[in-house]
């Protein structure tokens, strides 16, 4: 097994490691690709995923950015190209069970990017981040695309067009992240948060993050109303009323 990204299954809790502190944790497309995959099986072994980068910083972008192929591909196949982090994206969106992004150091590029797309996002107070593509000569919507229903549009254009790090405060305010915590923290309050979650049902989770994921998109009345709906349904199941082992 690649020892690029580590795993840990603890209990109901799937740990995903980036694992390369040398660097950073900048990714290389084949471990976007393992992540993904990674993301997409978590639900039939785990009730959450924990996620977070190994050494000083979560993740400061991908290896190579910036770096262009001798034959400049078509649009087309640009396209294509790229699908490998958009997937990665999707994959956090879509995951049926929450995903914690747990960011210390560094969250820059693709970092800030998934620290954005995952459900709930603790930040040390000493991460910084940024969106650095521009100066790399390359169009970041597909950062921007993680940004779309998480970050205000001022604060989206700012993070672009300046390329400025900013602190785990101003990310906090810009919807980037759940909440920031003193560095020594971080791992106290990463299990106090997990330890809360799984004292629901596996349902209940998977619930609250269909009606995340949608019931903002939809007209109010829509939204309502569906709320209503799956709080009905979800609340007559058995599976709500079975206490964990």
């Amino acid at each position: 097994m690649s020892e690029d990204i580590l795993t840990k299954q603890d209990g109901p809790i799937l740990r995903i490691t980036l694992n390369h502190p040398e660097r950073g944790n900048a990714v290389s497309d084949e471990m976007v690709a393992e992540l993904t995959r990674l993301i997409n099986d978590a639900p039939k072994t785990s009730d959450m995923v924990v996620l977070r980068g190994a050494g000083e910083d979560f993740c400061v972008g991908r290896a190579g950015m910036g770096s262009r192929p001798a034959v400049e591909p078509t649009a087309f196949a640009r396209r294509n190209f790229s699908d490998v982090v958009f997937d990665a994206y999707g994959a956090l969106r879509n995951c049926a069970v929450p995903v914690i992004a747990v960011v210390q150091g560094g969250a820059h590029g693709f970092g800030c990017a998934i620290a954005a797309a995952c459900d709930v996002t603790l930040a040390s107070d000493a991460a910084k981040f940024s969106v650095p593509e521009m100066a790399h000569q390359i169009m970041p919507t597909m950062v921007m695309s993680s940004f779309v229903d998480r970050v205000p549009r001022k604060a989206m254009a700012y993070l672009v067009y300046s390329m400025f790090e900013v602190s785990a405060e101003r990310a906090l305010s810009y919807g980037i992240v759940s909440d920031v915590v003193p560095a020594a923290q971080l791992d106290a309050t990463v299990d106090k948060l997990t330890a809360a979650m799984l004292k629901a049902p596996r349902v209940s989770l998977t619930s609250a993050k269909e009606y995340v994921k949608t019931g903002p998109d939809m007209p109010v009345a829509g939204a309502i109303e569906y709320a209503r709906n799956l709080h009905a349904v979800i609340n007559s199941a058995a599976e709500i009323r079975k206490p964990r082992s």
